[in-house]
C-alpha cells in the first residue's frame, strides 16, 4: 500500500547543468539560499546543495561557499538540509567531502557506486557559451568516470557517521542496492537507510517505471522493509517518474539540478514551480505532502 506522507525534495543547482542553458538556474550563494527557501515554501521538505563559483557558475567543492549557503538557508526557514559529496564529475575525493565537516547539513549524498555519468551531448547543444569552462567540462564526462570504490563509500560513511549525518545513498544501478547491503551487513551503516534512486543519466539506468519498479523490487529483496526511498529522474521523464514513485509509495525529488523545464519547451523559472507542481500531484492522488519536521521523523534524523 502506497505511503500516505510523500517527502518533496528540491536539488536546487547541482552539478551538470551549465548557466548557458537557462538564464534561472541559480549560481550565487544568494541565489542558491533564495531558491532552497522559495522551494520550501512551495512544499519542499529537504533542499538538496550543490555551489557554484559566483562569477562564472562553475561547481565547485568550496567549503566557505557552502557554509555560507547553509547558513542563509537555516536562517531563513526550517528545510531539512542536505548537501552534496558527489560534487562535480572529475572532482577528487578531498574536494567533494571538503564542505561536510564545516557545513554539518542533516543529510548528505553518498553515492553507492560507480557509474559513467555523461553529459557530453550537452555540447552539442550550445552554439554560444556564457563562460570558456563550459564545453570542456561536459566534454570531460565522456571519458572520466563518476567513481565511488568500496574504499571511497566506506570513507564518506566515516566522515558522515562522525558529524551525525545520515547518508542520502545515491543508487544508478541495481547492483549498488548490493553494495549497500554489504556495509549494512558488516554495521558500517545503521539502518533504515535512505535511497535515492536515479534515473536516466547517461551510463545510468535509462528512466522507465519498469525499471523504477525494478529497483524498488530489488531494494526489497536485498534490504528487507528498513529502508525509505525516493526518485529523482534526469530530463522530460522527471515528472512521470516522480508521479509513478509516489504511486509506488516513494517520495519524490525535483528542481533544477535534474530538470531545467517546467513542461514541454517551458524552462522553469525557479525551483519553486517544479516543487508546486509534483505537490500539486500527490495532493490529487490524496497524498500528505511531508512538512520538514515529519520528513526528520520519516528519515530517521537526529541531527536538527
Amino acid at each position: 500500500m502506497a505511503q500516505q506522507t510523500v517527502i518533496l525534495t528540491a536539488a536546487v543547482t547541482g552539478a551538470v547543468h551549465i548557466p548557458s542553458m537557462s538564464p534561472y538556474l541559480p549560481i550565487t550563494p544568494e541565489q542558491i539560499i533564495d531558491e532552497a527557501v522559495a522551494a520550501c515554501q512551495a512544499g519542499a521538505a529537504v533542499v538538496h546543495l550543490h555551489t557554484r563559483d559566483p562569477q562564472t557558475g562553475q561547481p565547485t567543492g568550496d567549503p566557505v561557499l557552502m557554509q555560507q549557503v547553509v547558513e542563509g538557508v537555516r536562517s531563513r526557514c526550517d528545510v531539512v538540509i542536505g548537501i552534496t559529496t558527489g560534487g562535480a564529475i572529475g572532482m577528487s575525493s578531498e574536494e567533494r567531502l571538503a564542505a561536510l565537516p564545516v557545513a554539518r547539513p542533516e543529510l548528505a549524498s553518498c553515492n553507492a557506486g560507480s557509474v559513467n555519468f555523461c553529459f557530453a551531448p550537452i555540447a552539442d547543444k550550445i552554439k554560444e557559451p556564457k563562460f570558456d569552462w563550459e564545453i570542456p567540462f561536459v566534454k570531460n564526462t565522456y571519458r572520466v568516470p563518476f567513481a565511488n570504490t568500496f574504499q571511497d563509500i566506506e570513507d564518506y560513511m566515516a566522515i558522515m557517521a562522525r558529524h551525525n549525518v545520515k547518508p542520502e545513498f545515491e543508487v544508478y544501478e541495481a547492483g549498488m542496492i548490493s553494495n549497500i547491503d554489504y556495509f549494512l551487513k558488516r554495521g558500517m551503516v545503521k539502518p533504515p537507510v535512505y535511497l535515492q534512486f536515479v534515473l536516466g543519466v547517461m551510463g545510468g539506468m535509462p528512466a522507465t517505471i519498469a525499471n523504477l519498479n525494478f529497483l524498488v523490487e530489488t531494494a526489497y529483496k536485498v534490504l528487507g522493509k528498513d529502508f525509505t526511498w525516493s526518485c529523482a529522474a534526469a530530463g522530460k521523464t522527471q515528472f512521470d517518474l516522480v508521479t509513478a514513485a509516489i504511486c509506488l509509495g516513494g517520495n519524490a525529488r525535483v528542481g533544477l539540478e535534474d530538470n531545467l523545464y517546467l513542461g514541454r519547451g517551458v524552462l522553469a523559472k525557479s525551483n519553486a514551480e517544479p516543487i508546486a507542481k509534483v505537490r500539486r500531484i500527490a495532493e490529487e492522488l490524496g497524498r500528505h505532502v511531508a512538512s520538514p519536521d515529519e520528513a526528520r521523523e520519516i528519515l530517521c534524523l537526529t541531527q536538527a
